[in-house]
């Protein structure tokens, strides 16, 4: 599933009707946020279960401040699974986290993740 773009419209919505959302914050003059991006768009092809949002700080300013959002580039994690399924998702998150931290982004798992 490609990555979809979150706004302050959609955001709880996003976060409140799916499993496991990943958001990725960024902003168009951030270098590291551009050079993540490939990354987290081919994550979202290949773990079609999660949501990918991204969040552009700089349009979504409420947004960023809800979140406390002071440095970019994030990864955020919003999930909501069951008990069974504990063990695959904290496997796909560090290896997604992995990724992220590769390309300097900061992970910060948020509400209780798996």
């Amino acid at each position: 599933m490609p990555t979809q773009e979150i706004t302050k419209d959609t955001f709880n919505n996003t976060i409140n009707n799916n499993d496991i959302v990943l958001v990725d914050w960024w902003a168009a003059w951030c270098g590291p946020c551009r050079s993540f991006a490939p990354v987290f768009e081919e994550a979202s092809g290949r773990h079609t279960d999660i949501v990918f949002g991204k969040i552009d700080t700089e349009a979504q300013p409420e947004l960023a401040a809800m979140a406390r959002i002071t440095s970019i580039p994030l990864v955020t994690l919003w999930a909501r699974t069951k008990q069974a399924d504990h063990r695959a998702c904290n496997i796909r998150l560090t290896a997604l986290a992995g990724r992220a931290k590769e390309h300097g982004a900061r992970v910060f798992l948020a509400q209780d993740a798996c």
